[in-house]
């Protein structure tokens, strides 16, 4: 079975004004559309299709870039896009608010700590919030399309909140101003989802 670009939850222009509607447009309609594509033909005929695309990344031979680009391209967007929301923003609360607070001592550590990641990724690549087997949280960056979820990469755990910093995630609306864009992300996360896929994988 092939896997399927997903649809969006909300219109293109709905994160506007800080996702601007073209880069959405161009963001999920060729990118996240590319890497479905490519990924689909990488894996046909072999050993991985069929398989669940968390279960091919975690068994994922590193060596093997067109299943490593697009598969994690395929995942990471697929996150991306659930943890944004037009009514997002604000902070998280209950088991997740609990967490990030003992892991960085307040919700403005972990912004910081969030953002600091995603502006310093050299290149292309992605931060990450991810959880533990237990409940522990912590904040890293991969680049290009690496996960957490492939074999030695990044710390681990399982990815509930990612922010793409490729530059055509950014470019048109922020053109080199990546930490206007980092910034502005805060204001359209989707912390109940967030939060769902906190208790989901903890």
């Amino acid at each position: 079975m092939s896997f399927e670009l997903p649809a969006l939850k909300y219109a293109h222009d709905a994160l506007e004004p800080h996702i601007d509607a073209r880069t959405m447009e161009i963001h999920h309609g060729k990118h996240h559309a590319g890497y479905t594509a490519n990924l689909n033909a990488a894996i046909e005929g072999t050993a991985n299709e069929g398989k669940s695309i968390e279960d091919i990344l975690d068994s994922l031979d590193m060596n093997n870039k067109a299943v490593r680009n697009n598969g994690g391209g395929f995942y990471n967007h697929t996150l991306f896009w659930e943890v944004m929301s037009p009514d997002g923003g604000g902070s998280p609360s209950g088991e997740l608010a609990s967490a990030i607070n003992e892991a960085y001592g307040s919700f403005d550590s972990f912004k910081e700590t969030f953002s600091t990641a995603a502006k310093t990724q050299f290149g292309s690549g992605w931060a990450w919030l991810c959880v533990h087997p237990g409940g522990k949280v912590e904040v890293c960056s991969t680049p290009n399309q690496d996960n957490t979820l492939m074999p030695n990469v990044g710390c681990g755990g399982t990815p509930i909140l990612g922010l793409d910093v490729w530059e055509h995630a950014y470019y048109l609306n922020y053109q080199n101003r990546r930490p206007d864009y980092v910034a502005a992300f805060f204001n359209v996360i989707n912390w109940d989802e967030v939060a769902t896929r906190y208790g989901s994988y903890k």
